[in-house]
């Protein structure tokens, strides 16, 4: 059974709201009004009538999409952004027609889930993720950033330390027009659960955290450090905003080359944590979706747009599992 593209539309309006909602939750909150002073990043609102009006008249596809079939039955990858802006809020008419002819929505985590908002940030809480401690220059400069993001001082105390500056190169987006706020995972699971479509999670938070935090105390030191450094520097927010331009045109050639620009692999311990976060987490990734789409529902799979590149990509790994992968070109 699939789902009218209009009825999808039309959930738009109360999709973004919790979206916007929960994201106010799970995020570190912006520091007392008389902080605009500071040169704040603005931060997003609910959309007014005109603006979701305008959205829906003029969307546009964006990203990465594969078809995949199998079975007689066809699903689909989709490469998503971690980040985004109004005028991406609302899929494309292609991207749309995936999601409407599929009957299950896969995402890395279900972000509009409350459990696995709950899960995630107890797995990102001091105790879950065997925090690192830190000089306390490193602590200061940490704070720089934090007021310059105008959060208030303890907002990232519990978080480890690689997380307190990947949140902030995050939210440092915002000053390039960019928010979590509209970052796919919202987008399209506030579509899903406005039409009762189901939604899972591929992952869990753990898995998550366990991929992206290392477990050596000295690693764990070094790639802070980095993170930090980048953040300072102003390369990490620069690299977030190619990756974003990259995939507003749909760009998979330069999104391959990315360990060439992204300025972040440095070393060969770089180039393993890469791999750590990204191409060992495809294969798990594949064999999920591959059980979902073998139990007999199509699946609309949404990751991150990196998870599509390099020799172990999603689309290669269904390609090896027996299925016809074709690129949908928009």
């Amino acid at each position: 059974m699939t789902t009218h593209p209009h009825r999808l539309r039309a959930a738009f309006t109360r999709t973004l709201c919790s979206a916007l909602v929960l994201l106010s939750q799970a995020l570190p909150a912006q520091a007392a009004p008389d902080a605009a002073a500071a040169n704040c990043p603005p931060v997003a609102q609910p959309p007014t009538a005109e603006q979701m009006q305008a959205v829906q008249r003029d969307a546009r596809d964006h990203g990465f999409l594969w078809r995949i079939s199998k079975g007689g039955r066809a699903s689909y990858l989709y490469g998503t952004l971690h980040v985004g802006k109004l005028a991406w809020s609302v899929p494309g008419p292609r991207v749309m027609e995936a999601l409407t002819n599929s009957q299950t929505l896969a995402l890395e985590l279900d972000l509009l889930d409350e459990k696995i908002v709950a899960q995630l940030s107890s797995s990102m809480a001091a105790g879950n993720a065997k925090p690192t401690a830190m000089p306390a220059a490193w602590q200061t400069r940490m704070q720089r950033q934090v007021a310059a993001a105008c959060l208030p001082a303890e907002t990232l105390a519990n978080q480890h330390p690689v997380m307190q500056a990947i949140t902030l190169t995050v939210l440092a987006a915002r000053r390039d027009g960019l928010d979590p706020a509209f970052a796919q995972e919202f987008v399209l699971s506030g579509l899903a659960h406005a039409v009762d479509k189901p939604v899972v999670s591929l992952e869990t938070p753990a898995q998550q955290m366990a991929a992206l935090l290392p477990s050596d105390a000295a690693r764990a030191r070094t790639m802070a450090e980095q993170a930090l450094t980048q953040l300072e520097q102003g390369r990490a927010r620069a690299t977030l905003l190619r990756v974003a331009q990259v995939w507003e045109r749909g760009d998979l050639e330069d999104l391959t080359q990315y360990e060439r620009w992204c300025e972040c692999i440095t070393s060969e311990d770089d180039a393993a944590q890469l791999r750590k976060l990204n191409d060992e987490r495809n294969e798990p990734l594949a064999e999920r979706i591959d059980a979902l789409h073998a139990g007999g529902k199509t699946v609309f799979a949404a990751v991150g747009s990196l998870h599509m590149t390099g020799p172990r990509s999603l689309p290669r790994l269904m390609g090896q599992r027996g299925y016809s992968v074709e690129r949908v070109r928009f």
